[in-house]
């Protein structure tokens, strides 16, 4: 798959404001780090991130993945707007990056770190991502998605994974592309419920196999 380093937008819808899907940037480490600490997130995660090192691998991960053409991976932010607690959060956040611009070791990132607010979207609220393997070649992908604690019960992961799903299977076309997995352990209830508002529907339980600890559910998602 062709990589792209654009950003995608979802509109807001009632109570739920606008969204804008954006890659990830190295100014992000501690959003990752406050992510992968939620029990929440880190029970259906393989790889743990205990810290700044682990945080900065993860984005690596991401970045090279979109070079490859092998993931698209997307911070889900809140689109501008005044909203205080958003606004202390960016500040929190901020300060949290600034304690690291005096290590000669990442002081090319502090161009990055001023630009934790940009037009590009406001306060992250999760992630998500495609994936292509060399098994499903590129007729198939897989998306994944968390959703931070603080954001959770907004519609956050349905409109994310409506909004990146409908792009690729339109995007990706020209490529093959023609269907999407959604994968989840059989008791992630919230990931069967997206799912399903998504357009995703169930096509077999997968066995459990390492590292998944139980059995799974796969529900796919077809173009046209």
């Amino acid at each position: 798959m062709t990589g792209t380093t654009g950003t995608l937008r979802v509109a807001a819808t009632g109570a739920s404001g606008a969204l804008v899907l954006r890659p990830w940037r190295t100014s992000d480490a501690q959003t990752v780090i406050e992510a992968y600490g939620d029990p929440e997130i880190s029970r259906w995660t393989t790889k743990p991130i205990a810290g700044r090192a682990d945080a900065l691998r993860w984005l690596d991960i991401q970045r090279r993945g979109t070079e490859s053409g092998t993931r698209l991976s997307f911070a889900v932010c809140a689109a501008h707007e005044r909203n205080p607690q958003h606004a202390e959060r960016l500040e929190r956040l901020q300060q949290a990056e600034r304690a690291y611009s005096a290590d000669p070791a990442d002081a090319r990132d502090s161009a990055a770190r001023a630009d934790q607010v940009q037009p590009q979207g406001g306060i992250v609220l999760g992630n998500i991502s495609l994936r292509w393997s060399e098994a499903s070649g590129p007729e198939a992908a897989e998306v994944g998605y968390w959703v931070m604690a603080h954001a959770r019960g907004q519609g956050v992961a349905p409109r994310a994974v409506e909004a990146l799903s409908t792009w690729a299977l339109e995007n990706f076309a020209g490529d093959g592309l023609r269907r999407i997995k959604l994968i989840h352990q059989v008791d992630n209830l919230a990931s069967c419920r997206v799912a399903a508002k998504t357009g995703y529907h169930f096509e077999r339980i997968l066995p459990a196999e390492p590292p998944y600890p139980r059995d799974g559910h796969l529900h796919v998602r077809e173009a046209g």
